[in-house]
C-alpha cells in the first residue's frame, strides 16, 4: 500500500482515540489463542448493568487472505472476508451478519501517492452508498464523506475535513451532520515515543448552539503503565489506568464522576485482555 493521506476515517481519530478508547463502565474480559495452523481465537465475556453477553471471534490469514468470523451469545454470525492487492494498491472487504441477510456489505479501498478512495454499497434490495475521498500527503490531507439512500434519492450524511500532522502533534477540523456540527481538535505528544500527550478537543452544534469543549491526557508511568483522564464542560470527569500485567496482555481500570451532580454513583469499568 502507498504512504499517501490515509483514509478519511483517520482524520481526527488520534483526538478521538485519546479521549474515548478504552474508557468504559462495564466488565469486560477476553482470551486469546493462536493455534499451530495460523488461527487466532479471541473469547470475549462482557457484563454491562444486569446483562451479560459473550462472543467468540476466529481470524484466519493466508497470504493476502483475512477471513473473519465472530459468533455471539445471541445467536448471531458476523463474516469478514478482505482480499488485498487484488488489484495494484486496493482492498477489497466484503462482510455479513447472520441471520440478518440485509447486512450485507461490500467495500472498495484504494490508497495512492496523493489520495485515497473508498466505496461502499449496501447488499440488500434498497441499498445504501457511501463515498469517501482523502488528497493530499501524510503531512496536510483534505477529505470529504457522502452517503446516499438509493430508494428515497436522499443523501443520509455529508461531511468534509482537513488535517495537519507534525512530528509531535496533529490538528483537525471536521465539518458533519451534513453542516450541523463542527468539531477541532489538536493532540500535542510530550515524548519522542508517543505514549504521553495532551489533547484539546471542542465541538459546535449549530442547530442548538451547544458548545462542548473537552480537554484530557495521557501519561506513561513506566513501559508498563499508562495513566488517562479527561474532562468536559459538562463537568464529565474520566480516569483510567492501564497496566501490561504480562506481555501483551493487559488490564484496564476506568471510571466517570459528575463533578455537578456528586450525589450520582460514579460509574466504574474493569477490562481484562490476555493475549499468549
Amino acid at each position: 500500500m502507498s504512504k499517501g493521506p490515509g483514509l478519511f476515517a483517520d482524520i481526527g481519530k488520534k483526538a478521538k482515540d485519546l479521549l474515548t478508547k478504552d474508557y468504559n463502565a462495564d466488565q469486560k474480559i477476553s482470551i486469546s489463542t493462536y493455534s499451530g495452523a495460523g488461527v487466532a481465537l479471541t473469547s470475549t465475556a462482557v457484563k454491562k448493568g444486569g446483562l451479560s453477553a459473550g462472543d467468540v471471534a476466529a481470524q484466519y490469514k493466508y497470504k493476502n487472505v483475512l477471513f473473519d468470523v465472530k459468533v455471539d451469545t445471541e445467536s448471531n454470525i458476523l463474516t469478514t472476508f478482505t482480499l488485498t492487492e487484488i488489484l495494484p494498491s486496493t482492498k477489497a472487504i466484503a462482510s455479513l451478519k447472520v441471520p440478518d441477510y440485509n447486512s450485507g456489505k461490500l467495500e472498495v479501498q484504494y490508497f495512492h501517492d496523493h489520495a485515497t478512495f473508498t466505496s461502499a454499497i449496501a447488499l440488500n434490495q434498497s441499498p445504501c452508498i457511501d463515498i469517501t475521498a482523502t488528497i493530499g500527503t501524510p503531512s496536510i490531507a483534505f477529505g470529504a464523506e457522502a452517503g446516499y439512500d438509493t430508494t428515497s434519492g436522499n443523501f443520509t450524511k455529508y461531511t468534509a475535513g482537513i488535517s495537519v500532522t507534525k512530528p509531535d502533534s496533529c490538528a483537525s477540523i471536521i465539518l458533519g451532520d451534513k453542516g450541523d456540527t463542527i468539531r477541532a481538535s489538536y493532540v500535542h505528544h510530550l515524548d519522542n515515543l508517543k505514549k504521553s500527550a495532551a489533547v484539546g478537543e471542542i465541538t459546535r452544534r449549530f442547530s442548538t448552539n451547544e458548545n462542548t469543549f473537552t480537554v484530557g491526557g495521557s501519561y506513561a508511568v513506566d513501559h508498563l503503565t499508562v495513566v488517562k483522564a479527561k474532562l468536559n464542560n459538562h463537568g464529565k470527569l474520566g480516569a483510567l489506568l492501564q497496566h501490561e500485567v504480562i506481555p501483551k496482555s493487559l488490564l484496564t481500570i476506568s471510571s466517570e464522576v459528575d463533578t455537578k451532580a456528586l450525589e450520582k454513583t460514579p460509574r466504574f469499568g474493569l477490562a481484562i485482555a490476555l493475549k499468549p
